[in-house]
């Protein structure tokens, strides 16, 4: 009852109106940050990744201060070294495994129910232009824009805020749903498909980072490969290596 106590008791209140102010500013900052790049360069490769990556900058910067103001920097993006180093990574394993095994089951299930399947053409032809394309898409999307920067908004910022709210505070499961929610809709872009099996994802996730204490490693390392291994067979598949 004590540790309860004391981890409620972190949990800092946060009216309704603060928390719709955060979330306005960090998606504004996300959404105006990209369109330079994409004005500048078109939708080539470089607009495309430029865009990416000033976004997720430009929202991690305003999440940041806005953590930081509250003082609750370091529970929402807990990134500290893991105590357990083979459990974290155990996770992690688990959580790639899981994800992928999500991924197959969401075709089935949309196949089932009469919906068009995911479709990220739209990555998919930028990442196999060249070996420099698919390099730069790895490192600084499936690594830093998707496995660091979406964990630290989606799994840390965000739900941070959800479970300090009036009425839902300290309720992790309400809060994981609308973060897997809201995870998933800026997916839009692969079809209705892609939004609902993102989201199942994003659920999933939530569940990652509870059963690892709060910590965001095993989230951030299975986002990643997964990402990682998804464009890796992408490229593969268009040198002819894979069918």
């Amino acid at each position: 009852m004590k540790q309860r106590s004391l981890a409620r008791n972190r949990l800092r209140r946060l009216s309704w109106l603060r928390f719709l102010l955060q979330l306005v500013s960090v998606a504004g900052a996300y959404v105006l940050a990209g369109i330079p790049a994409v004005l500048l360069l078109g939708q080539t490769n470089a607009g495309m990744l430029g865009s990416t990556v000033a976004s997720m900058v430009a929202a991690l910067l305003v999440a940041r201060l806005w953590l930081a103001s509250d003082g609750c920097l370091r529970h929402a993006w807990n990134l500290r070294p893991p105590v357990n180093m083979g459990r974290t990574l155990a996770f992690a394993a688990l959580g790639t495994g899981a994800i992928i095994a999500l991924f197959a089951i969401g075709h089935v299930v949309l196949d089932a129910l009469g919906i068009a399947p995911i479709d990220v053409s739209l990555i998919i032809d930028l990442v196999v232009e060249s070996p420099l394309s698919f390099a730069l898409w790895i490192v600084l999307v499936a690594w830093f824009t998707a496995g660091l920067g979406e964990e630290l908004l989606y799994r840390g910022f965000l739900m941070d805020r959800l479970m300090r709210l009036r009425g839902m505070r300290g309720r992790k499961w309400p809060a994981a749903i609308i973060q897997a929610a809201l995870f998933g809709l800026p997916h839009l872009y692969q079809g209705w498909g892609g939004v609902l099996v993102t989201a199942s994802i994003g659920l999933f996730l939530g569940w990652l980072r509870f059963a690892n204490r709060g910590n965001l490693w095993a989230c951030v390392l299975a986002h990643a490969a997964v990402d990682t291994i998804m464009l890796s067979l992408a490229y593969s598949q268009s040198l002819g290596w894979l069918t």
